[in-house]
């Protein structure tokens, strides 16, 4: 299947995609031309990931930092798009862990007026941790919002793992507040954990994750965690058909063993013949098909009997059995 393919991990060298990354570059793609929508995503991309910085000429600029390279693009877009200004981009190497490429996208201008246009400049110059509400007024722009904030701190499990995931960190829980108001808005019910240093807001079931995916304009994602859960969810039933009929089977032949061993105790005390005729029948029946079930023991019975008729008769002579050889235990044992 062509989704399947494009969303398995790809092994090249050392290099492997994850979910995470394949759903961030399906939204890099993504073009919004709607000015409202790309400062309501700028400001979700700044306001997790970014840094107001000097430079050596003595001027502040605005940087935003992300390990995505997807990412990195629609930062020095949106800078573009937003601000009019031109955007760099400088790319520096970790020096631990995985060593993975750090993208810097910086432009310089007047900070306060950039910050302002996204929403993000309090009154008073004060850099608040929060978003202006009327950055994220209308239904497109909380979602271009959310869709920054995947972009700039997201993170999912791959539908085939045993467990649905998706998680945004942040470092302040006014952000994090924020980020679960408007995902509550899209009739998401999202939770917050604080882990270490960061407030991490994150969605569990995968109803809630299909429809985040959805929120976010990650159509071909969508699609291709849909599929895989409906197959995760098929194979669990199966599993769990498949080893609620081996219990029941065991239990079956677990019963079939002491009916026949009670029955064979009375034969061997002669008590068989004292039995009524239609516990006789049942006995005989029982010694005679070991493998069969209750049903089919009721359609061999003459007249036919019900599952709980046979089930009584059965257990019956179990009790019978279990009272002959209290009432002589020593000579069981020699038998």
């Amino acid at each position: 299947m062509e989704l399947d393919s494009k969303y398995k991990p790809k092994c090249e060298g050392v290099v492997k995609v994850t979910f995470s990354e394949e759903v961030k570059q399906e939204l890099a793609r993504l073009i919004d031309l709607d000015e409202c929508c790309q400062r309501a995503e700028l400001a979700a991309l700044i306001r997790l990931n970014g840094c107001v910085e000097g430079s050596r000429g003595g001027q502040w600029g605005l940087s935003v930092t992300t390990q995505n390279p997807a990412t990195a693009r629609v930062i020095f877009k949106l800078f573009r798009a937003v601000f009019g200004v031109q955007a760099e981009i400088f790319v520096r190497r970790k020096a631990r862990l995985r060593k993975n490429n750090v993208y810097l996208v910086w432009c310089q201008g007047e900070v306060p007026q950039l910050l302002r246009q996204v929403g993000l400049l309090e009154a008073g110059n004060e850099f608040g941790h929060g978003v202006a509400n009327w950055v994220v007024q209308q239904r497109c722009c909380r979602r271009a919002y959310l869709r920054g904030a995947f972009l700039a701190a997201g993170a999912i499990n791959h539908p085939k793992k045993v467990s649905y995931h998706m998680e945004i960190a942040t470092t302040y829980a006014d952000q994090a507040e924020v980020l679960c108001k408007l995902l509550r808005r899209e009739q998401l019910t999202p939770k917050v954990v604080k882990r270490k240093e960061d407030y991490v807001v994150y969605l569990k079931e995968g109803d809630q994750i299909a429809l985040f995916l959805n929120v976010i304009g990650a159509h071909t994602a969508l699609l291709y965690f849909e599929d895989a859960r409906i197959r995760k969810d098929v194979r669990n039933r199966v599993n769990r058909l498949v080893n609620a009929e081996t219990a029941n089977l065991g239990k079956t032949v677990e019963a079939a063993m002491r009916q026949i061993e009670a029955i064979k105790l009375l034969v061997a005390r002669q008590e068989l013949e004292k039995l009524s005729p239609g516990l006789r029948q049942m006995a005989e029946l029982r010694l005679n098909h070991p493998e069969a079930s209750l049903q089919e023991l009721g359609e061999l019975a003459d007249p036919p009997l019900s599952k709980s008729a046979v089930n009584h008769r059965l257990r019956k002579l179990v009790r019978l059995a279990n009272e002959v050889r209290d009432s002589n235990p020593d000579r069981h044992r020699d038998n």
